[in-house]
C-alpha cells in the first residue's frame, strides 16, 4: 500500500511539474499534445495518467467556473451545540424522545427494541447529549434515560431475527470472514485505499449482508488486539465483493413499499451513525438553510424544481430530462470514442450552448444535430457541477468524503451503501442514471482508453470536489482528498448492484418492528371489541386469513388480477423459485400479450410482517413462506 501511496504522490508531483494544475495555461491542448501514455507497460504510467486526468479534469472545472455568471450558493449553518444530535433523532424517527413529545417513549419503544446493541448505544449517545444540552438551556423537558428502555430488550436479544446477538448470527458471521479482514490493517490505522488496476488479480468473496457491519466491526476490532500483523493490507483492496444469494431473496432499493422505505431509512442511518462511532470517524451531518435557486430552467436548479417541471411533459418521470437527453447524444456519437468524458468541449461553444438549451429545450425548438458528443459530455458535467445542492446531498456529502478514512474496502463499500439508502430519491434516481452510463462507457474501454479507474478519476471532482473549490488546503491534503474521492467513484461505479440493495440484517429489524406493532394493535383491537361487548371467537375468526379454509398446508394461492388468470394455487417446492411462479400464469397470456407483461409485471409479498416486497426472480418461495407465512402473493406491476 505505502508503495502504492508513494508513486501516486509522485505521479501528483510529476502533474503539477508539467503544468497540470496551472491555471494560466491551456490544459486541454496540453493533454492533446503529450504523447500517450502506454497503459500495459507499468503500474506507474497507469497511475500517472489516471492522476493526470483528475487533475486536468480540476483545471477545466475552474477554468469553465470562470466564464460563468454568478451561481446559486448553498449557505451550510453551522450547527449549535446540540444541535447536531437533535437533528439526529429526527431524521432517525426518534423525535418523541426528546421536547415537548418526551415523557410517552410508547411509540419509539417498539422501534428500540429492534436495535442492535452498537445501533442503540449510537442512539442512547445523542440522546444524552440533546438531554445535557436541554438542561444547561433550562428547558424543561423530561428526556427519558434510554439505558432503561434497553434494558428491558436486552433479554430477548438472543431471539431477535435482526442478525447480531445470537451465536448463531456470530458463526454466520464468521463465515464470511474473507481475505480482506483477514489481510487488512488493525481498525484504527489509516491508511489511504486506492483503486487498483484492471490487470491485477483479485480474490472473490461474499460480502455479509446478514449481521449489523457495526456488529462486524466490533468483532473484527476484538479480533485484531490479538494480532500484531501490521503492514499486511496491500492486498485488502484488491478483494471483489460479490452480492450473497439469499434464498429468501435479495431486497432492492425499489422494492418496499413507502412506510417500510422510511423504517429502512431510520435503521440505515442509525447503523451508519453506529459503524463510524466503532470505526472512531466522526460523522458530521450538514443542513442547507438557505439556499438562493432558480424556480425554472435547466441549469442551477434544484432536482426537485426539475422533476416537478419535467413531469408535466412526462408523467412518473424520475430523471430529470435534460440529464437524459445528454446522455442519450452522448450515446447516438458511439462510446467509442477515445477520450471520452476526458476530452473537454470549447468553453465558449459551451457557454453559448447553456444558453440555447434554456431558452428552447422544453419548446422542443432545440438542435440537437449541432451538440458535437464532447460538448455534450461537457455539459452533462456542468449540469451535474451545477445542481444547486450537490447531487450526493448536502446533508450527506462530508459523510461520502468520510468513506476514505474507512480502514477497509468492506467498511467502506457498507458504509457506501447505507449512504446510497439515505440519498433523498431524487439524487439516488439521477445518481443511478449517471453511473449505469458510467459502466457503459467502462463497458467499450478497448475502444475509448476509458478504463474504470480513468472514468473515477475524470468524474470524482465533478461530484465531491465542485462544492469546496474556493476553500485553501495544502498539496498533500489536495492529493489525499483526491486519491480519496476517486477511490470513492471507482467503488460506487464498479458496486452499484450491491450498493442499491438494502442489507437483509435491514430488513429482518423491519420485519420485527412489523410484527410487534401488529400484536400491539391487535391487542389493543382486542381490547376495544372487549368493551363493545363483541364476541372474541368471532372476531379471530374473521381476523384470519380468508383464504386458509381454501388452501391445503404447503399449497400458497398467488392472485394475479391483471392477467387472465386471476388466481392459482401453487405447491411449494424446494426448488420453487418466484420466477417459476410468473412463468405459470404468462403461459396462460395469448403471444403478444405474454411478450408485453414479460418484464412489466412482479411477484409480490404483501403483508404479514412485510408491508409490500416485490421479490426478485431467484427468490425460493418456500424459504420465504417459512419467514413470512401470513403474507399474500400477488402478481402486479411496479408503481412508477
Amino acid at each position: 500500500m505505502v508503495t502504492v501511496v508513494a508513486q501516486l504522490v509522485h505521479c501528483f508531483h510529476l502533474s503539477r511539474r508539467y503544468g497540470q494544475y496551472n491555471m494560466n495555461q491551456e490544459s486541454s491542448t496540453k493533454v492533446m499534445e503529450k504523447p500517450p501514455f502506454d497503459r500495459s507497460s507499468s503500474q506507474d504510467s497507469l497511475d500517472e495518467l489516471s492522476m493526470e486526468d483528475y487533475w486536468t479534469e480540476l483545471e477545466n472545472i475552474k477554468k469553465s467556473s470562470e466564464n460563468r455568471q454568478d451561481q446559486d450558493v448553498v449557505v451550510v449553518k453551522e450547527p449549535d451545540e446540540g444541535e447536531l444530535e437533535e437533528e439526529w433523532l429526527k431524521e432517525a424517527g426518534l423525535s418523541n424522545l426528546f421536547g415537548e413529545s418526551a415523557g410517552d417513549p410508547q411509540e419509539s419503544m417498539v422501534f428500540l427494541s429492534t436495535l442492535t446493541r452498537t445501533q442503540a448505544a449510537a442512539v442512547q449517545k445523542r440522546v444524552e447529549t440533546v438531554s445535557q444540552t436541554l438542561r444547561k438551556k433550562n428547558k424543561q423537558y423530561q428526556i427519558p434515560d434510554v439505558r432503561d428502555i434497553f434494558a428491558q430488550q436486552s433479554e430477548s436479544k438472543e431471539k431477535v431475527p435482526d442478525g447480531t446477538e445470537s451465536q448463531s448470527d456470530r458463526t454466520n458471521e464468521n463465515k464470511y470472514q474473507g481475505k480482506d479482514d483477514q489481510a487488512s490493517s488493525p481498525v484504527g490505522e489509516k491508511e489511504l485505499i486506492l483503486p487498483m488496476p484492471e490487470e491485477a488479480p483479485a480474490s472473490e468473496t461474499d460480502i455479509n449482508l446478514e449481521v449489523s457491519f457495526a456488529e462486524q466491526a466490533v468483532n473484527q476490532k476484538e479480533s485484531c488486539k490479538d494480532r500484531t500483523q501490521k503492514g499486511k493490507g496491500d492486498n485488502a483492496s484488491s478483494t471483489h465483493f460479490r452480492l450473497p444469494k439469499d434464498k429468501t431473496g435479495t431486497t432492492r432499493i425499489g422494492d418496499l413499499a413507502p412506510q417500510d422505505m422510511k423504517k429502512v431509512c431510520h435503521l440505515a442511518l442509525i447503523e451508519l451513525t453506529a459503524l463510524y462511532d466503532v470505526l472512531g470517524i466522526e460523522l458530521k451531518q450538514q443542513k442547507a438553510v438557505k439556499v438562493k435557486t432558480k424556480d425554472s430552467g435547466l441549469f442551477c436548479v434544484p432536482l426537485t424544481v426539475l422533476l416537478e417541471q419535467d413531469q408535466k411533459k412526462v408523467p412518473g418521470t424520475r430523471i430529470p430530462l435534460i440529464f437524459q437527453k445528454l446522455i442519450s447524444r452522448i450515446e447516438e456519437g458511439g462510446l467509442g470514442t477515445e477520450g471520452l468524458l476526458r476530452i473537454p468541449g470549447a468553453a465558449i461553444r459551451i457557454k453559448n450552448l447553456c444558453q440555447e438549451l434554456e431558452a428552447k429545450f422544453y419548446e422542443g425548438t432545440f438542435n440537437w444535430e449541432s451538440v458535437k458528443q464532447h460538448d455534450a459530455a461537457s455539459l452533462l458535467k456542468l449540469f451535474i457541477r451545477e445542481l444547486p445542492q450537490p447531487l450526493l446531498s448536502v446533508e450527506y456529502l462530508k459523510a461520502f468524503q468520510a468513506v476514505q478514512n474507512l480502514p477497509t474496502k468492506k467498511q467502506q463499500l457498507q458504509a457506501l451503501n447505507l449512504l446510497v439508502i439515505l440519498l433523498p430519491d431524487a439524487n439516488r434516481d439521477t445518481l443511478k442514471a449517471l453511473l449505469e452510463f458510467l459502466q457503459r462507457v467502462i463497458d467499450n474501454k478497448e475502444k475509448n482508453k476509458m478504463t474504470v479507474m480513468n472514468v473515477a478519476m475524470v468524474m470524482a471532482p465533478n461530484l465531491f470536489m465542485c462544492h469546496t473549490l474556493g476553500l485553501k488546503s495544502g498539496e498533500q491534503r489536495e492529493f489525499v482528498m483526491a486519491a480519496g474521492t476517486a477511490n470513492i467513484m471507482h467503488l460506487l461505479i464498479k458496486y452499484q448492484k450491491l450498493l442499491w440493495t438494502i442489507p437483509k440484517f435491514i430488513v429482518n429489524q423491519v420485519r420485527k418492528q412489523n410484527t410487534e406493532n401488529h400484536k400491539k394493535d391487535k391487542k389493543a383491537m382486542k381490547k376495544l371489541l372487549k368493551k363493545m361487548a363483541y364476541d372474541r371467537e368471532k372476531h379471530e375468526k374473521q381476523d384470519k386469513n380468508t383464504n386458509d379454509a381454501d388452501v391445503p398446508q404447503g399449497v400458497i394461492r398467488v392472485q394475479a388480477p391483471h392477467l387472465s388468470k386471476v388466481s392459482m394455487a401453487i405447491q411449494l417446492t424446494e426448488e420453487l423459485k418466484a420466477s417459476d411462479v410468473l412463468a405459470r400464469f404468462l403461459s396462460q397470456e395469448s403471444g403478444v400479450a405474454q411478450t408485453l407483461k414479460k418484464g412489466e409485471v412482479f411477484l409480490y409479498e404483501i403483508g404479514g410482517n412485510i408491508g409490500e416486497r416485490c421479490l426478485d426472480d431467484d427468490t425460493y418461495m418456500k424459504d420465504l413462506y417459512q419467514l413470512n407465512p401470513n403474507a399474500e402473493w400477488v402478481i402486479k406491476s411496479k408503481p412508477l
